[in-house]
């Protein structure tokens, strides 16, 4: 198999891996939110959320920029080109 491709391939599965851990930690801050709405906003759930926002907001740029760039690569290749 071509080297860029299996590079690609792997790359690809670390930015779905990076996704999903990221929306997770942007979930959990919601689910935190809004237990903590609902029971006065113990210091535990300001915790949760805020540590989940921080989180997504640190993993989730990276893995969302890579993924547009081997859309693009394989776009490309198919002949698809760019939009200029």
């Amino acid at each position: 198999m071509d080297p860029v491709v299996t590079r690609r391939t792997r790359i690809a599965r670390v930015v779905v891996l990076a996704k999903r851990i990221g929306y997770l930690a942007l979930l959990g801050a919601i689910a935190a939110f809004v237990l903590g709405a609902i029971t006065g906003f113990p210091t535990w759930t300001v915790a949760i959320a805020v540590a989940g926002l921080v989180a997504a907001t640190v993993v989730l740029p990276i893995p969302i920029v890579l993924g547009y760039g081997i859309r693009a690569a394989e776009r490309e290749e198919r002949g698809g080109g760019s939009f200029h």
